[in-house]
Formats: structure tokens, sequence, C-alpha cells
């Protein structure tokens, strides 16, 4: 009896052996095993109501599936007037994902279960712009995980990587780094030869995106803007209960808007934009300068090496032990970012803001001037029926979002696949 999904999924030559009947029932099978991994817990009236088959239909699939290892019982769910209802679930350890989620400073790693609890984390120091031979790096510190939390290479699906840049999933390529990498091949394709499973590459934010529209404040939602504030600024949309990426793969870079003349120099090679005046890197930046400056600051009892490494973390901690100038520069970020986001509601119109990344962490240190901001420069009408909150995914969005993406790659393609061979 198999207890993994790996055994539970058909290729080719095995799907010709079966009959149109049974092709039919294993994509109903397919369509309930994805929808538990999205979803969580599911009692069978739901499984009928969602897949449009009759009771006894739904609750014959579910039976099937626990006796194939793959579904389990998972008590019961809440009363409607009558019997509380069974709840089925996904085995325990059925599958594992390795998802990998790099930042400008740090490389963090993760292997994530079929039920979105994390076995293993780790993270490396690394500069992204420095490191040349990512694909056998990546590779190297995987399999060291996987050691540590004693699962085997088989055990695992796919491989989600979530990066900064300009980043097609489609292409499989990062237009902003790793660029010696990709000759000739794609970043995507390099990295599944190496892993010899199926990967998934997105940009960072909109990793953080399709974690909030599965498991975060999106779900279900129609139109909502997720902010990445981390050391740069990302958006992810969902419009009209879809995610949008645009013709090539690049709608968010809402970081290179220019919003100040004649600005700083940005990294993209442009002046003036917001992420040179509201992003971790532009928060690290004022701090320095206001230290140097002779600012009054706890900030100033560290080290030159810390003050060197400075991250934005360090400013929360300072914020939130009340030291009024990590406070003040905070609140200068939050004005420029409420005024960006201004722009945003206005262009989009969102039922609901999402604030994620570490930025977000510094809560009202950051909301309230957002606010603020968004008070001066919104039309009344927008700014009312918009909500700001904060993620409730904490850091750890990123790497769901890497999970979600490389599962949801490998469930179409066994749709494809199926539907393909059904007459």
């Amino acid at each position: 009896m198999p207890t993994d999904l790996h055994h539970f999924f058909i290729d080719e030559k095995n799907l010709s052996k079966i009959n149109n009947v049974e092709r039919k029932k294993f994509l109903q099978k397919l369509k309930i095993i994805k929808h538990l991994f999205l979803n969580g817990e599911t009692s069978n009236a739901e499984v009928c109501q969602r897949f449009n088959v009759s009771l006894p239909t739904s609750m014959s699939l579910l039976n099937q599936l626990i006796e194939e290892g793959i579904v389990t019982k998972k008590g019961r769910g809440k009363s409607e007037g009558g019997r509380k209802p069974d709840l089925y679930g996904l085995v325990e350890n059925s599958f594992f994902v390795v998802s990998i989620h790099i930042e400008r400073f740090r490389i963090k790693i993760a292997i994530i279960d079929n039920n979105h609890t994390i076995i293993e984390e780790k993270s490396w120091p690394t500069e992204i712009s420095s490191e040349s031979n990512i694909v056998d790096l990546l590779y190297e510190w995987s399999q060291e995980l996987l050691k540590e939390a004693k699962i085997k290479q088989d055990q695992i699906m796919g491989v989600g990587i979530s990066m900064p840049g300009l980043v097609s999933a489609d292409a499989g390529k990062n237009f902003t780094y790793y660029l010696s990498e990709q000759e000739p091949e794609s970043l995507k394709l390099k990295f599944e030869k190496k892993f010899k499973k199926p990967v998934a590459i997105l940009n960072d934010a909109k990793s953080a995106c399709l974690a909030e529209f599965r498991f975060g404040s999106a779900k279900n939602k129609n139109n909502v803007l997720v902010i990445s504030m981390d050391w740069g600024i990302g958006l992810g949309i969902i419009m009209g209960g879809r995610m949008h990426s645009g013709e090539s793969g690049f709608a968010g870079e809402f970081g290179h808007i220019p919003m100040t003349e004649d600005g700083l120099l940005c990294h993209c090679g442009k002046r003036g934009c917001l992420e040179t005046e509201a992003s971790g890197l532009a928060l690290v930046r004022k701090t320095k300068e206001g230290l140097k400056a002779g600012q009054t600051s706890v900030l100033n009892n560290l080290t030159k090496e810390e003050l060197e490494k400075l991250e934005p973390e360090t400013i929360i901690d300072a914020a939130n032990k009340g030291d009024q100038f990590a406070i003040k520069v905070l609140s200068e970020i939050g004005i420029k970012l409420g005024k960006g986001i201004a722009i945003l509601i206005q262009i989009f119109n969102p039922e609901l803001v999402i604030l994620e990344g570490k930025i977000a962490e510094a809560e009202k240190f950051i909301t309230t001037p957002i606010q603020q901001s968004m008070n001066t420069y919104c039309m009344m009408q927008l700014k009312e029926r918009t909500r700001i909150e904060l993620s409730t995914l904490g850091s750890h969005s990123s790497l769901y979002g890497g999970t979600i993406a490389v599962m949801e790659n490998i469930f179409k393609d066994q749709v494809s696949l199926v539907k393909s061979h059904i007459s």
C-alpha cells in the first residue's frame, strides 16, 4: 500500500493500461488531493459541493484514497444542526518540498511537508550579487538539510525557489541576477537537472502573494494587493480572484516607480525609485546617516562591525524599546511608502492591502505613518473601501509560496496528462 504521492502519480505508460472510466476516477481523486493540499481538512459534503459529484461518489473516492494511504480521517468538524461531519486530510509525511528563499544578504532553505509544517529550516549568509555558482551551492545546502532532517531525496516532490529581481516563472529565468548562470539554459532547467526534481522559480514578492492568496488573508478575496517590504519593495497583484503576473511575468515592480526627482541612484539604473527612499536598504542607510550626524539613539551602542552589518530588525527592536530616533526613521519610510500605496489604491481600487516582510514587523511604527500618508494622498472614496492589514503568515510567506508554486505545477501537469487520455 503506497503511502506517498510519488506512488500515486501516474505516467503515460501506466495511463494507457487503464480504461476511460478508471482515468476519470483517477482525475477526480487527483483533484481531491490538490484540494486537500491547498485547503486542509475537508468534509465529504465539501468535496461533493466543490467537485459537483454525489455524496456516495465523493465518499467512495475518499475511501479509495484512504485505502491507497494518501488520505486519512482527521476528526470531526463543526455541527450544523446534525451529526458532526468526519473531516479528511492528507496522511502525514505523504510528501515533502524543498523551499528556498533567496534574500539579498541571506539564503533560507526549508523542508516543508504536505500539511505545510516546516520540518527543518536553516539560513546561510551570502551576498546575492557575488554568488556565481548558485545551482551547485543550493543543491549542496539542500542535501545538508535533508540529511539533518533524515529525509530521503526520493521523498521530495519538488523544489520551489523565490528570489528578488525580474523573474519570469514561465521562462524559468531571472533577468536581474545570476545572468552568467543562465547561458545557454534557463536557471529553472539547470536546477531541475541538478536536483532531478520539478522546480519552480518565482519572484519573492509574487511568492509571498501566492502564499497570502492560498493560505493567508487574501484567501477567497477578489481584489488584493500584497506589498512585500524587505531589503527591497515588491508587489503581488490579485484582481478578479486571480493573481496577475503581466505579459513578461514582471508585473508588480512597485519599488522601481520613480518617486523623487533627481533622487539617489537605484541598483536598477534609474534615479529616485521608491526603493531608494522606502525599503529596508533605505531604512538602514538613513539610520547610519543619522547616527553619523550625531543623533541620540541606543543604536550608538553598536560596535563598528555591528553597525556595518546593520539590519532592519535591529532598528525595529530599538523602536519597540521606545528609541525616538528609530521611530522617526521608520516614520519617514512609512510616509514615503504610504504615498506609493495611495497611488496603487487609486489605480487598482483593492478591498485589502496586505503588508508583509521585514519592515511589516515594525507594526504600528510603519502602519501609522502609511495610514497618515494615505489620508493625504488618496481619494477619500477609494481609501474608505480599502483595509490595510499586516500579514498573518510571518516570515515564512515566501517559503510557503515556493512550495505552493511547485506543487501547483506538478498537479497541473498530472491533470493535463490524464485529461489528454480521456476520450
